[in-house]
């Protein structure tokens, strides 16, 4: 957790987009909750969500994949800890760089509302419980939204002049 830098996470006026939130069972106990501050997100920007489960962090590319060819945005919700292996890495990369394929094959914004972390202890700090510091469920799902908006700005600005000299 930087604990510096974040640039809020206020609702936007996202009414009539879809958001496509797709959660690990893994860490139940956390990743539910962080579904449901994402569906309050959504509901809280005017959005419609569209729920799915996997089992864990590694199959939420593809169902996010999934999700982004009907929904306007996709939130990726899950928990990785840290462990005595090399695992961890492999998994994160994984799920990072699936995520991030997503968003730039389908060009639609794919939050990433993965927790990784060292310790159980700093997941629960993230995970928009009572005493939690962050909520990333609720964060990441106000963010896609605002990307989604910032794309529909871009696009319906394509015919007017940006940049130097104009």
């Amino acid at each position: 957790m930087a604990g510096f830098g974040e640039p809020g996470s206020a609702p936007v006026d996202a009414a009539g987009l879809t958001v496509g939130v797709v959660a690990a069972r893994w860490h139940g106990d956390l990743t539910d909750h962080m579904l449901d501050r994402a569906v309050a997100a959504a509901q809280a920007c005017g959005a419609r969500a569209v729920v799915a489960r996997v089992a864990g962090s590694v199959e939420l590319p593809v169902v996010a994949q999934a999700l982004a060819r009907r929904c306007d945005v996709v939130v990726a919700l899950g928990v990785v800890v840290r462990g005595a292996t090399a695992h961890f890495d492999y998994v994160c990369r994984s799920v990072t760089d699936g995520l991030t394929r997503v968003a730039l094959d389908e060009g639609k914004p794919v939050a990433h509302g993965v927790l990784t972390v060292d310790t159980i202890e700093q997941a629960r700090d993230r995970a928009g419980l009572p005493d939690s510091a962050e909520d990333k469920g609720w964060a990441s799902t106000v963010a896609a939204l605002d990307a989604a908006l910032a794309v529909r700005q871009v696009a319906t600005s394509a015919n007017q002049r940006v940049g130097f000299g104009t």
